[in-house]
């Protein structure tokens, strides 16, 4: 696919590798005593319902959050030709009991291979596992991969505090690198909220990017890439605080011996073989993003469909990048190589 007829007006050509996935209804827990914050659902207004977790509404969502039509209907307008769906990232569950964050997952994995069978190929599965306990994820991993066929898995940037650079989560990433599947980092229940001062919305722009980027950051103090080079892993709105912690952590590195030793390979070099999303909401940052990170590891993520997206991602990026094919390999190609897509295969065979 050219640059130009990715750019032209009217082309739905980007790839979204950020957008969520709440189903319709949630399956009963099939233990003996229900998990206090098993979720339900409940009917709320019109096409809404309420995400109920520990008795309470957790979060209202429309049709948008489990319909693919619906979902494909408000691509098009997005310039958008593909979306990696994967859970809402409160559904990764690791502060449960490890069996039933399994069951729940499990049923969460085969919805969203429900959505993308009904999508054309439009979807692409992007799934989760129990990461509180190694071997169940493990297991899951080759369920999502080899049964499911998905390309990819989304994380949360801590695991009930244990960053993904933790060395136990080390068997997790070797695995993904095996089988070729891509991770995708999400902030979830962030560092730091105690030192927030306003209303809770302040969570997600703030809070947000300042844990994605000690999340990104674990990653390139454990060397994480340079042990497993075949990794491909992503980090959601834009790396977060990373680009800003980057020159500090160089010079930190030539300064004291103990982080040199600890980091062979400077996280300046590290951070240009890792993926982001260009979910930042500003050209300056956007660009500044581009001279730190490279144009090769930026993709399109939009946070669809809740409230606090980006409703023209390709226009976003066209109007902060001139050139072209700059503009092409965030739209587009960049997705491509993060999710193993073959760009000459038919859409139906994408799933």
């Amino acid at each position: 696919m050219s640059a130009a007829h990715l750019h032209r007006p009217g082309c739905a050509c980007g790839i979204d590798v950020h957008a969520h996935v709440i189903p319709h209804d949630f399956p009963r827990y099939l233990g003996n005593v229900v998990p206090a914050d098993w979720p339900s659902m409940a009917p709320a207004h019109a096409c809404h319902r309420h995400v109920m977790i520990s008795g309470k509404v957790y979060r209202t969502v429309s049709e948008r959050a489990w319909s693919p039509s619906r979902r494909i209907e408000d691509m098009e307008p997005m310039g958008l030709s593909h979306q990696a769906i994967s859970p809402m990232p409160e559904l990764l569950s690791y502060w449960m009991e490890a069996p039933a964050a399994s069951q729940l997952l499990r049923y969460v994995n085969e919805q969203i291979a429900e959505m993308a069978a009904l999508s054309g190929g439009r979807l692409l599965g992007m799934g989760a596992v129990p990461l509180q306990d190694i071997d169940l994820a493990l297991a899951e991993l080759d369920y999502v991969s080899d049964k499911l066929g998905f390309r990819a898995i989304e994380i949360g940037s801590n695991v009930n505090g244990k960053p993904p650079g933790a060395p136990e989560f080390a068997p997790f990433f070797e695995a993904c690198a095996d089988k070729g599947v891509a991770v995708f980092v999400h902030a979830l229940k962030p560092a730091g909220v105690e030192r927030l001062v306003g209303p809770s919305k302040l969570l997600p722009a703030l809070a947000y990017p300042t844990e994605v980027g000690l999340a990104a950051a674990s990653v390139l103090t454990a060397n994480l890439v340079s042990r497993y080079p075949r990794l491909r892993i992503a980090f959601s709105h834009g790396g977060g605080t990373l680009a800003m912690l980057l020159p500090r952590l160089e010079q930190a590195r030539k300064v004291f011996p103990d982080l040199l030793d600890a980091m062979p390979v400077g996280p300046a070099e590290q951070a240009r073989s890792l993926y982001y999303d260009t979910l930042v909401f500003d050209a300056a940052t956007l660009n500044h993003l581009l001279a730190s990170f490279g144009a090769d590891g930026l993709m399109i993520g939009t946070d669809y469909p809740f409230a606090f997206h980006d409703a023209q991602p390709v226009a976003s990026i066209a109007a902060a990048i001139k050139d072209p094919d700059v503009r092409a390999r965030l739209a587009t190609l960049n997705a491509e190589r993060f999710l193993g897509i073959d760009p000459g295969a038919p859409q139906h065979n994408v799933r």
